[in-house]
């Protein structure tokens, strides 16, 4: 009885709640100016590949389980995961696609002049971020992008699939498992 009491009388005050109503309630600290918000990274450009399950090899090597950045090399014969900026492994590709219906649509002065409006807006959206102390908005347009794998099993024993897709290019790869 007494926890709850006490509970109930520290939530009433404005200082100590979890998430403050306005800026204003964050005792001096404009909301956006702290350190994490001004210098934190920027995102990735490559799909994020969750593995839940540590992959062996069966001669010692393995792949702990965790987030990782899969990116596929400038030639294409290799996807490769990446934690922390470092290789964790290099996966062979097995097929690869590439759509080139993007090359049209950059090509249109349809799809050009809608470009440079999103761009404007873009613009006017920095400006007022900056007033309030957050990071600019990139100009870069957003590229769809996913990473997903799964275990086959067939008639020589199984293997891990990945799946990595980026705007246009679709590829494939194979850990055996």
């Amino acid at each position: 009885m007494l926890e709850g009491a006490f509970f109930d009388n520290v939530m009433m005050h404005s200082e100590t709640r979890p998430y403050p109503q306005s800026p204003q309630e964050t005792a001096g600290v404009v909301l956006g100016s702290e350190s994490i918000y001004r210098y934190g990274l920027r995102e990735s450009t490559y799909p994020t590949l969750s593995i839940v399950d540590e992959i062996t090899d069966g001669k010692g090597h393995f792949i702990p389980p965790g987030h990782y950045e899969l990116a596929l090399t400038d030639n294409m014969e290799f996807l490769i995961l990446i934690q922390s900026k470092t290789a964790v492994a290099v996966i062979p590709v097995i097929h690869v696609e590439v759509e080139i219906s993007e090359e049209k649509q950059v090509r249109d002065n349809k799809a050009l002049k809608k470009q440079l409006k999103e761009d404007k807006k873009i613009e006017k959206t920095n400006k007022k971020r900056e007033k309030t102390g957050l990071p600019p908005v990139n100009n870069d347009h957003d590229i769809y992008q996913e990473a997903s794998m799964e275990y086959v099993q067939d008639e020589k024993g199984g293997y891990y699939l990945i799946r990595y897709e980026r705007g246009d290019i679709k590829a494939w790869g194979a850990i055996k498992g």
